[in-house]
């Protein structure tokens, strides 16, 4: 029987479990995840893997996936095992520089909604605006306009899909047109569908930290133009994230230069949520564990006689079993690259030559908590670069172990690992991504983000409100004899217990939120992980509404320094549809997660069931915090 919160069940019901033609749910929660692991496994046989030894491999999937330490992302549990079997998360859509070009990216970009992936564009060989058309002799409207026209598009598609489609639109540092694009959603209205990305050079940061100037190019005739103060140009990319939370930043020459396949071209843009940088028609399946079970199993060996020396004292995390699952969860995703089905042929072609695969973790700030370890902390860092180290040398040791059974990725001779003498099953093997939903259904932390909230009031049907408190946060009250309903709903109003009085110091210190952490203990812990990551790190830098632009532009540097592959910074009540939010009290605050969209109003919450005024895609509702990620 897989154990499952109420909130995760009233979220699988609403967009996971199969449904009869009156909408009816007709499938159970375990039934879900054998079909999943069923579909999945039958690549098995075409590696020369019996009938009987598939179904082995089917209970090891149905195993993990049933104990909720493993979860794929959404549009495999949504799709496998069913006529749409479009079960990746995320692909990059080239858009080029004429007018066929661009609506065949409309199209690709529509079709790829429709069945269930989200969508990353370049828009940076675009010509500028008023440059020349010689077909018709007149002038370009530049690639603000045409963003117009792919949010539109969005918009139309994602009124019939059962997920809403997601953008991301970036633009080189260097185009002429980047001063309009910087400030393309300044009005907090336009472009609903999109996230936005500037995508610096090394040479723009140089010149930034140098107070140079800098050389704009027009894509369409390789002219260097105009020369423009670097600072000016980072001055309002940092003045509009402060105020809106756009544009991101992907530093596009970090992100080249882990690049595995130069060969087949360089990387110019990424998925919806940032974290996966792709090539054009690249796509991406992802997964992540919840690390906080490999504490909970921990406990648990140790009641049973378990050798303490597998662990750390009273820090402890079952070592042996993370490995496995590791390991089961990279087979499970080079897997699904075999019964995917790709809304494009091209998608297909480079799906299976370079077979990405992003195994990633999810319950890191629920595993903080219960080794009593402060997130903005010394020790919480390094945490952080431990664990993530060791997904991605067990991940690697079992995509070198498939290379020997299966072989190696095809375009394996045009990659990196030549040289280095490394023989992968996958390209890329290891990504943080923000799983919203699938943190919810696990009953864990989002990602690698700090806990939003300790406790949040929450209104059911009948109008009553209930106090939720964070479970580990429960346990330690209780084991400290300070829990009690007063309590709760004293940290139910800010949810945070920095201001709570009779809360003991060293509680107020390892149980903090996500408000209560300095912006640059956010981008540390983010670099940490970073380090040991093949494509990049989903993660939100919180600041607080009184923030100052110059905090996030430290931010910004900051990042630059420690060299992570991108930033994306939110400012507590800088968006009018704020995606996390206390349920009362002055304090309240909140959160936006790469990939807010703006969807129907008046649907029902999958979390509360009350109607929301807005719905969110890679967000959560704006009343109860139950969130709608599609990874």
């Amino acid at each position: 029987m897989v154990k499952l919160s109420p909130n995760a069940l009233r979220v699988l019901e609403e967009r996971y479990l199969l449904k009869n033609e009156r909408g009816q749910v007709v499938e159970t929660p375990e039934q879900m995840f054998r079909r999943v692991a069923r579909n999945v496994s039958q690549a098995e046989l075409k590696y020369g893997a019996s009938e009987r030894e598939r179904k082995s491999v089917e209970e090891a999937f149905y195993g993990m996936m049933s104990r909720l330490e493993f979860l794929p992302n959404s549009p495999t549990l949504m799709n496998a095992g069913t006529p749409l079997q479009m079960l990746s998360a995320c692909f990059v859509i080239p858009v080029e520089d004429s007018m066929q070009g661009i609506f065949d990216a409309v199209k690709w970009g529509a079709l790829t909604h429709k069945a269930g992936g989200g969508t990353g564009y370049s828009f940076s060989k675009l010509r500028p605006k008023n440059d020349g058309v010689k077909s018709t002799h007149g002038i370009a409207s530049g690639p603000v306009s045409f963003i117009h026209v792919f949010d539109a598009a969005t918009e139309a598609v994602k009124q019939g899909s059962k997920r809403r489609g997601a953008n991301m639109g970036i633009l080189r540092v260097d185009h002429p047109d980047i001063l309009e694009f910087i400030a393309a959603k300044s009005d907090g209205k336009s472009l609903r569908n999109f996230n936005l990305s500037v995508a610096v050079t090394y040479a723009f940061m140089h010149a930034v930290e140098r107070d140079k100037e800098y050389e704009l190019v027009n894509p369409r005739t390789k002219e260097k133009g105009k020369r423009v103060k670097a600072r000016k140009v980072w001055k309002r990319i940092v003045e509009e994230a402060w105020k809106t939370g756009d544009p991101g930043i992907i530093f596009l020459d970090a992100i080249n230069r882990a690049n595995p396949t130069p060969a087949l071209g360089k990387i110019e843009a990424t998925n919806p949520c940032g974290e996966v940088p792709l090539l054009p028609f690249e796509s991406c399946n992802l997964g992540s564990i919840d690390m906080a079970k490999f504490v909970e199993k921990a406990k648990e060996n140790r009641k049973n006689g378990w050798d303490k020396r597998r662990g750390y004292g009273n820090k402890e995390i079952d070592w042996t079993q993370l490995g496995e699952t590791v390991k089961l969860a990279i087979r499970f995703l080079d897997d699904v690259i075999d019964v995917n089905k790709y809304p494009l042929p091209q998608m297909e072609t480079m799906a299976k030559g370079n077979r990405k695969v992003g195994l990633g973790v999810m319950g890191f700030a629920d595993l903080l908590y219960e080794l009593r370890t402060p997130y903005d902390s010394e020790e919480g860092v390094r945490w952080g670069e431990k664990l993530m180290a060791f997904v991605a040398r067990e991940a690697n040791k079992e995509s070198e172990r498939l290379a020997k059974q299966r072989g190696v990725f095809p375009n394996w001779e045009k990659s990196v690992y030549v040289k280095e003498g490394k023989r992968f099953r996958n390209a890329t093997r290891t990504c943080i991504a923000p799983t919203g939903t699938l943190s919810m259904i696990a009953d864990c932390s989002a990602g690698i983000e700090p806990v939003f909230a300790l406790s949040f009031e929450k209104r059911v049907l009948q109008g009553k409100r209930l106090a939720y408190t964070n479970k580990h946060f429960e346990e330690a009250a209780k084991e400290e004899g300070i829990y009690s309903e007063e309590l709760k709903r004293e940290v139910a109003k800010y949810g945070s217990i920095r201001k709570t009085k009779g809360v003991p110091s060293e509680l107020k210190r390892v149980f903090v939120v996500a408000y209560d952490i300095a912006p640059e203990w956010h981008v540390r812990m983010q670099a940490a992980f970073q380090k040991h990551v093949d494509l990049a790190v989903s993660k939100t830098i919180n600041f607080q509404k009184k923030a100052k632009v110059r905090d996030v532009e430290k931010a910004y540097r900051l990042a630059y320094q420690l060299e992570c592959k991108g930033i994306t910074v939110y400012r507590d009540k800088s968006h009018a549809q704020q995606v996390l939010r206390l349920a009362k009290g002055k304090e309240s605050e909140g959160r936006k997660t790469r990939g807010l969209m703006e969807g129907k109003e008046g649907e029902w919450c999958p979390a509360c069931g009350e109607r929301m005024v807005k719905q969110t895609h890679c967000a959560s509702c704006v009343k109860c915090g139950a969130s709608l990620c599609p990874v």
